[in-house]
């Protein structure tokens, strides 16, 4: 995975609170430190995101992106 993002912190995904369209999925990236993003649910299936795995969180400017390896 290449990326323009400076910022991408490899971490396991800790919670997924899925709504209506978005999610939160909170990914610890150290002991004690949390990053959390809303994504869409089709953003968490396509990824298959789950609890315990691992996934990057990507940080440019504002954003907080999630992508996982292959």
């Amino acid at each position: 995975m290449k990326l323009s993002a400076r910022n991408i912190l490899k971490g396991t995904v800790k919670t997924i609170v899925p709504g209506s369209v978005n999610a939160e999925v909170v990914i610890e990236v150290a002991p004690g430190l949390e990053i959390a993003s809303v994504i869409t649910n089709a953003s968490v299936q396509r990824l298959k995101l789950r609890v315990g795995s691992a996934a990057y969180a990507v940080i440019k400017a504002s954003d907080v992106l999630v992508g996982v390896d292959h």
